[in-house]
């Protein structure tokens, strides 16, 4: 279902999302957006029951949104998949690899 939103003048519609086995509504203005965020989480979720041994939903969403929060901070901070942390270990593994070669030539 879709309809205005006077706020924003913008059309939202409600979809249902599965997250962790539970049903939810969500209203947004791009119902495939809405899917693939609810996946994201559920994937995140299930992940984290696979590592800890706690039975309570709201105790693996919490978690998760921990997992989500250092993600967000890490890419807004550019430490994304390691980023500069990620660059010098390349940069110290490729000065390695060059005085390897250096000192295997005769």
């Amino acid at each position: 279902m879709s309809k205005l939103d006077p706020q924003e003048g913008k059309v939202t519609a409600t979809v249902e999302v599965e997250i962790y086995g539970a049903i939810y509504k969500v209203r947004g203005d791009d119902p495939q957006r809405l899917q693939e965020l609810a996946s994201l989480v559920d994937e995140k979720m299930r992940q984290v029951a696979q590592y800890v041994r706690v039975v309570d939903t709201t105790k693996v969403a919490v978690l998760t949104a921990l997992n989500l929060a250092e993600e967000l901070v890490n890419t807004r901070t550019g430490r994304a998949s390691g980023g500069e942390e990620f660059s010098q270990k390349v940069e110290g593994l490729a000065g390695q690899l060059e005085q390897a070669l250096a000192a295997a030539t005769p």
